[in-house]
């Protein structure tokens, strides 16, 4: 009774040593696809900014025009508000602070305002918003943006279905009603099975790692 006692206690010990492996090596390993993903995201901007003709973009005479992307939102029962932050966009004259809605978009655009002319496209609102409801409201340093819910009182999780999608992916999916360890299994075959090359690399460098870590463990024990 004894050995069989200490045997379930080695065997349960191995287990969990080997659960506490796969959490770590997939947390090391979404780290590791988190900035691998990143970084071509980042590349891949900067060759569609590369390949656009430079038609596209009409002259403006009071300065270059610079991309906005700092800016923070939220809502109520009927409003999705969008804060973007310009320094000094409230001494600008108004006719300078323009912008314009569609049903699922707004398009900012501010002219001249330090020698230079920003804009922020945002397309593809998680929802359908009212034209003629929405509007802009220009404070110290902050252009505000309303855009006015054509369902109100209906809550948004997300601005756009962009980062609706982007979130969900981030998502692991377990399942509560088997092993552990097999549920880790399940999202690191998964993540292996969706990714590119180096993302392959990446997982089966790490897996080897794991393997060779645990072998010396239970060598130990």
């Amino acid at each position: 009774m004894a050995s069989e006692e200490l045997q379930k206690d080695l065997e349960e010990a191995t287990r969990k040593r080997v659960r506490d492996a796969l959490t770590a090596e997939k947390s090391k390993i979404e780290t590791e696809i988190k900035n691998k993903m990143q970084q071509k995201s980042q590349k891949k901007a900067e060759l569609l900014d590369n390949e656009k003709p430079a038609a596209v973009v009409a002259p403006i005479t009071t300065g270059y025009k610079v991309k906005s992307s700092n800016y923070g939102w939220d809502q109520s029962d009927k409003c999705v508000k969008i804060y973007i932050t310009l320094s000094g966009v409230h001494q600008v004259p108004t006719e300078n602070v323009q912008v314009h809605f569609t049903e699922r978009s707004f398009d900012l655009l501010v002219k001249n305002l330090n020698g230079k002319s920003y804009s922020m496209i945002v397309n593809n609102l998680l929802k359908p918003i009212s034209v003629e409801g929405s509007s802009k409201k220009v404070k110290t340093d902050t252009v505000l943006i309303l855009c006015r819910k054509k369902v109100e009182n209906t809550r948004w999780d997300y601005l756009t279905h962009v980062e609706k999608e982007c979130k969900e992916k981030e998502k692991p999916s377990y399942d509560t009603e088997t092993d552990p360890s097999e549920g880790l299994m399940n999202v690191l075959k998964k993540i292996y099975e969706d990714g590119d090359d180096d993302i392959k690399r990446t997982i089966n460098k790490d897996w080897v790692e794991s393997r060779e870590k645990q072998a010396k463990g239970v060598l130990r024990l």
